[in-house]
């Protein structure tokens, strides 16, 4: 059985669809959604899915995350603590994806599973990558500079903002009369018909 963790710190839509489509796969298994968000929707999607949450604290961020029942936190972590990746070795997680997650990993992560992170940009890397380059940002980005095209970019992680290999990309034909919001529905179907299948050929070769 190939395991994974999902890191979340928003609304949790790719959890869903990654969640959705592996359910009917014995093979695969989510054995973990690590979130750095008290008040991210992901966090219920956990819960309603039926997988243990950890909460992550930072001392780069000062946050103060009590164990919350009705989430059904499992555990919490300092992120820079290298306990943490000792936890997630502890449940033999074959892969680690980040979706929609927006801290820099640390290095005792990068260490503990090199070539095993993995994250989803919604863009074409390079182009509008890099620190507060997320979410809407990068859709009011891409309009703003009249893209003919946008599209997602799956890559692994390293030590800096969206640098790392790429593994996949999908493009998507704008109009000019898109909208950032246009722009998001149109990035929101890519990642719903091709990350799930991309992680599962990367777990095919691990």
């Amino acid at each position: 059985m190939k395991k994974l963790a999902i890191f979340v710190s928003g609304s949790g839509t790719n959890l869903q669809q990654i969640a959705e489509y592996f359910a009917p796969n014995p093979e695969v298994k989510i054995v973990c959604v690590v979130s750095n968000n008290k008040d991210a929707f992901a966090n219920v999607r956990a819960k309603n899915l039926g997988i243990p949450l950890v909460m992550l604290n930072s001392k780069a961020k000062i946050h103060d995350f009590e164990l919350q029942s009705q989430y059904e936190v499992s555990q919490t972590f300092d992120f820079q603590d290298k306990a943490f990746s000792e936890y997630l070795k502890s449940l033999d997680v074959d892969l680690i994806v980040l979706a929609g997650f927006l801290w820099l990993i640390p290095q005792h992560l990068l260490d503990a599973f090199t070539g095993k992170i993995i994250n989803i940009h919604p863009a074409l890397l390079p182009k509008y990558g890099g620190k507060g380059f997320y979410g809407h940002h990068v859709h009011e980005a891409v309009v703003a500079h009249h893209e003919k095209e946008s599209g997602i970019t799956i890559h692994y992680v390293n030590e800096r903002y969206d640098s790392g290999d790429i593994i996949f990309q999908k493009s998507v034909e704008l109009s000019e009369t898109d909208t950032a919001e246009d722009v998001a529905a149109k990035i929101h179907i890519l990642e719903k018909d091709y990350f799930p299948v991309v992680i599962e050929e990367l777990l095919k070769s691990l």
